[in-house]
């Protein structure tokens, strides 16, 4: 059985975003014991903020040079040779692609290690000397990570082309396990200095554990530098403004880390923690639908078959809002429960959690729109168009950057936070409206009646939800981690049941796939497909 589910492959889309999800659940636990780890031996203080300040130019550097190739223009190429059974030209497209990266990332990390000093004063310009010092030795060594990271972009690549998506969702679990590493013995040992070894760790077997099965199937390594190359270059022609669009992320994600340099203390990891927490539900949902129709979507294209490629679209984005939704409402009520479970250890002060709490309330406003950002792009990328995007991603970052300015100055790292959120939601809306006005066949009822019933559903727990806290905390000692894990286990129950049980009565279609797709994996019954959409 484990070796038919390392080796099989995924079907459909909901089998392959359940594979994801499952993965990304663990990988996000960790990501929270890792971040717990984190704040409770250094605290939301100036060795969080060196720590994240350090991750800032590496992650440029990857994101432009790696992502900007790859996460646009590879897996629709390189798909599309597999599918037409060229399997040797899609493995040699692979090999080129490759090594063409990866002389330009050597040659940045390399021109990055010998400027790093100059790069820090300006991205840290709030540090001290020691703290731009100390920011600089942990830069330098995170430069490993881009090299590490940049293979397994490939290997990812090629395990989502050909749907194996059980290897590759292990992938960020590595990764994590890696960073606990660093954070819990190679820090011991080193200080500071061995978080940053424990990212080069990830990174490595972030790219180890993919590795045996691509070569299973059938990738051998090759010293290939072929321009001319068909495939290269239709990836080189879509990644010049999938690589602007993450050129334009980067710089946000800059001038985010300047303005928190100049803020109080600690609020660049006020900002990291805090992102990480809401970017679990998703990962676990938005993330892993997006991945998982990507290749679908990029075949439907390939087909030309536009009337499909946008039911699936519209079904996946659906399913996306109909998880995160509630989750983003449960958040918000459940806001100091979680920060303080999770981070109520060590270092972490009351200040430092009322801050967290308040910076997670408000990334949660615009979850809905980070949750369908990364999907529209993709299906953007599926159609071959990288452009759009790229433009709606510089609007968003522009609006970022004004609001950023102003808002921080009267309400800090609360009003860095505000800005991010305005500035997602703009961007969600112009790529849904853009999508709507390229394949015209998304009709905005079929969005817009189950939003509707998913929104009413979702407050309405959430009221539920909030009620529930109130009750059985007489019964409870809030003073406690205990006390205050049962509180919110206990609200947050009665929130998911009463979510699902208004689902099931409004006949929303997204609760009666996911519930008939849970009794057939469970019970092995047969469902037929009236039945799922009889309460449409």
């Amino acid at each position: 059985m484990i070796k038919r589910l390392i080796n099989g492959k995924t079907k459909s889309i909901t089998a392959a975003a359940l594979i994801l999800a499952v993965a990304s659940l663990a990988s996000k636990l960790l990501g929270l014991f890792r971040d717990r780890i984190l704040a409770g031996s250094f605290g939301l203080g100036s060795e969080l903020d060196i720590y994240y300040a350090a991750f800032r130019i590496p992650d440029f550097v990857f994101n432009i040079v790696v992502l900007g190739a790859l996460s646009a223009g590879f897996i629709p190429v390189f798909a599309k040779l597999v599918s037409e059974k060229k399997e040797e030209e899609a493995f040699r497209t692979a090999n080129a692609v490759l090594n063409l990266i990866f002389a330009a990332l050597l040659f940045l990390c390399l021109v990055g290690i010998i400027f790093t000093p100059n790069l820090i004063n300006f991205l840290a310009i709030g540090f001290d000397a020691e703290k731009k010092e100390a920011t600089v030795a942990l830069t330098r060594i995170m430069f490993l990570s881009p090299i590490f990271l940049l293979l397994s972009s490939i290997t990812g690549g090629i395990l989502q082309s050909y749907k194996r998506f059980f290897i590759y969702s292990l992938s960020p679990i590595m990764y994590n396990v890696g960073i606990i590493i660093g954070a819990i013995y190679f820090a011991r040992w080193w200080g500071l200095v061995g978080l940053a070894w424990g990212v080069a760790l990830g990174s490595f077997l972030h790219f180890a554990i993919q590795f045996p099965i691509v070569k299973r199937l059938g990738f051998n390594y090759q010293w290939i530098i072929d321009f001319k190359d068909k495939g290269v270059r239709k990836i080189i022609k879509m990644m010049i403004p999938r690589t602007l669009t993450l050129v334009t992320i980067q710089i946000n994600l800059v001038v985010i880390t300047i303005i928190a340099s100049t803020l109080s203390e600690g609020s660049l990891g006020v900002f990291n923690i805090a992102n990480n927490l809401q970017s679990f539900p998703l990962g676990l949902f938005a993330i892993s639908f997006a991945i998982a129709s990507f290749p679908t979507l990029s075949a439907l294209s390939s087909e030309e078959n536009r009337k499909e490629f946008a039911e699936n679209l519209t079904t996946t984005t659906k399913q996306i809002l109909f998880f995160i939704i509630p989750v983003s409402i449960l958040f918000i009520v459940l806001r100091a429960q979680i920060v303080r479970v999770i981070y109520g250890t060590g270092k972490i002060g009351w200040e430092e959690t009322i801050l967290l709490f308040e910076v997670l309330a408000i990334f949660s406003i615009s979850l809905f729109a980070q949750g369908i950002i990364p999907l529209i792009s993709r299906a953007f990328w599926a159609l071959h168009n990288a452009k759009t995007p790229f433009f709606t991603s510089l609007a968003s970052v522009m609006i970022n950057i004004i609001l950023a300015f102003s808002l921080s100055k009267q309400y800090g790292i609360t009003g860095l936070v505000g800005a991010f959120s305005i500035s997602s939601i703009i961007n969600a809306l112009l790529l849904y409206y853009l999508i709507n006005k390229k394949i015209g066949f998304i009709y905005h009822r079929k969005i817009y009646n189950p939003l509707l019933k998913i929104s009413a559903s979702s407050i309405i727990a959430g009221f539920f939800c909030y009620k529930t806290l109130y009750l059985v905390e007489p019964f409870l000692n809030t003073n406690t981690g205990f006390g205050l894990l049962t509180q919110g286990f206990f609200a947050g129950l009665v929130g998911l049941f009463t979510y699902c049980i208004i689902s099931w009565k409004l006949g929303i279609e997204e609760f009666m796939i996911f519930k008939n797709s849970i009794q057939r994996r469970l019970f092995k019954t047969k469902i037929e497909t009236a039945e799922i959409i009889a309460k449409e």
